[in-house]
């Protein structure tokens, strides 16, 4: 059984060359906080109940290392690392205490494509309302993961994990995580591109004006609106996109739609815009070369079993 296997998405690992200047960002413009230091690994936080959101490895160049989701259970452990050697992904790390900051037992598969994901349980979590700043991230929305062949990655992420498609657009899959009633429209999308590097991370804000106040707090410090302010089509949430420290495209957004099994699934014919639009609002231009070109730079680190 693969359904309920998995509840969230929780975090993402990054490789950077410059962990100081990147903390720096992270905290003093995109709002995040430190929560752990491990040598020089830095754990940051928003205002949600995940112990951590985003982590930053010092490497010699910008690479995603992982990107973690919750597991319903510890024994949902086991299930998902036997559904993904059976539908041809590996097993890099079995089931295992999390000696790092935020705890539980993990494990790290990897999945056809050589996307590396970490799956924990029972790991660490912060009381509701612990943190209420208005203009903090409070949890990731979704992580796009660019596909050279999105019809072959697609039913490894429905079979292995009980993942489900929500939309299939001209240029993305968006996939969910079933909950026990709505959920957001997608934690994981898949972009059809000629690579299989990160697309973007985006992390959720309270509201649209967050999302417009962050836009301003960027702009402030000296990084352009890459693409927006707009509303997708798809999970109906407004954005704003920006190029990161490290070339890493990150993304404010808010209203994300909340779906259930009933949502009927999209086809690329439901969703066209018209004539120079590229969002429900239509004042967006369309996405800068320089996100365009950022989206197709950063790939998965190499993992070994």
């Amino acid at each position: 059984m693969t359904l309920g296997l998995v509840k969230a998405l929780r975090s993402v690992d990054i490789g950077l060359a410059d962990v100081p200047a990147a903390e720096k960002f992270f905290t003093d413009t995109w709002n995040l906080q430190v929560t752990n230091r491990v040598g020089e690994v830095v754990y940051l936080r928003g205002s949600g109940a995940d112990h951590h959101l985003l982590v930053l490895h010092p490497r010699p160049q910008s690479e995603l290392v992982s990107v973690s989701l919750r597991a319903a259970s510890t024994q949902a452990l086991e299930t998902l690392a036997r559904n993904t050697v059976a539908h041809g992904g590996s097993v890099v790390s079995p089931r295992h205490p999390v000696t790092e900051p935020g705890g539980g037992e993990a494990i790290v598969v990897r999945d056809p494509q050589g996307r590396i994901l970490r799956f924990v349980a029972g790991d660490e979590r912060r009381p509701a309302g612990a943190d209420t700043h208005k203009d903090q991230p409070f949890r990731l929305a979704h992580a796009v993961l660019n596909s050279h062949d999105v019809a072959g990655a697609l039913p490894f992420y429905e079979q292995a994990f009980g993942m489900r498609l929500s939309d299939r657009t001209r240029i993305m899959a968006f996939v969910r995580i079933p909950q026990d009633g709505p959920g957001d429209h997608h934690s994981i999308a898949l972009a059809d591109a000629d690579n299989d590097c990160l697309n973007h991370i985006a992390f959720v804000m309270q509201d649209v004006d967050a999302v417009m106040r962050g836009g301003g707090r960027m702009k402030d410090a000296g990084y352009a609106i890459e693409w927006g302010p707009g509303r997708h089509g798809p999970g109906d949430n407004a954005f704003n996109y920006f190029v990161g420290p490290g070339g890493y495209v990150i993304e404010y957004t808010s209203d994300v739609e909340q779906v259930d099994d009933n949502y009927p699934i999209g086809s690329p014919d439901d969703w066209k815009w018209p004539a120079g639009r590229v969002d429900q609002w239509g004042i967006s231009a369309p996405p800068s070369k320089t996100l365009k070109d950022a989206q197709r730079q950063v790939a998965f680190a190499a993992a070994t079993s």
